[in-house]
């Protein structure tokens, strides 16, 4: 499995396999990174600005519909794809091709779903509940958790990221548990869940002076 700078596992094999389309995507089939990030990288801006900043991954009509699947494995990918298998495997007769968007230096994926990716718990988080005190010390029942890391020099390295609970996190990192383990969420996680849940109702139930006054008579 990959693992992290620390040498900790992040639970998969491919990171690519579960990673998104390209932050940097438009809906368009346009590369954002290269017109608002010129500065950084400006060989690349050029090249994308040359090609009216069409994704590397879009076909050459700047058609990017098949973007939502470039994270699979293909053997139609870009002449950059090309050059990286015979780098790698010297006449790139490897059936095993990387994922299109490793042509891109800067692709970059980091997911907005607010589930667990393993045990799909769902975030609950907490606003302004009536003893303050219930909560302290509060952690997101979510974590983001990198599948892989943005690093410059030899060899690119690209940032992809989804969302675990603490407990999968944990049981990630700390043993051999993957993100494709079919399990349920860890009891613990569910109790803090229904517990947030039951703050939240509380927190949205709307009570009348009327009602307060009678349930201060009562109370006495």
């Amino acid at each position: 499995m990959e693992k992290t700078p620390r040498g900790t596992s992040v639970g998969v094999d491919d990171p690519y396999a579960f990673a998104g389309v390209c932050d940097h995507l438009t809906s368009d089939g346009k590369c954002r990174y290269a017109f608002d990030y010129y500065q950084h990288d400006p060989e690349f801006a050029r090249e994308r600005a040359e090609a009216d900043y069409v994704c590397v991954v879009a076909d050459a009509e700047g058609d990017c519909t098949g973007c939502s699947g470039a994270n699979e494995p293909t053997s139609d990918v870009s002449d950059g794809i090309d050059e990286l298998n015979a780098s790698d495997h010297g006449d790139g007769s490897d059936a095993s091709q990387p994922s299109p968007w490793a042509a891109c230096p800067h692709f970059r994926s980091r997911t907005t779903e607010r589930e667990c990716a393993r045990c799909g718990l769902e975030e609950r988080r907490l606003g302004q509940v009536p003893d303050e005190s219930i909560i302290s010390g509060e952690r997101p029942l979510l974590e983001e958790h990198h599948l892989s890391y943005a690093r410059d020099g030899e060899t690119v390295g690209h940032e992809i990221t989804i969302y675990l609970c603490r407990w999968c996190h944990a049981k990630v990192h700390n043993s051999w548990a993957r993100i494709t383990d079919d399990v349920a969420p860890d009891p613990e996680a569910l109790a803090e869940r229904e517990g947030r849940r039951s703050l939240e109702q509380s927190e949205l139930g709307f009570e009348t002076a009327a009602d307060r006054a009678s349930r201060s008579n009562e109370e006495r």
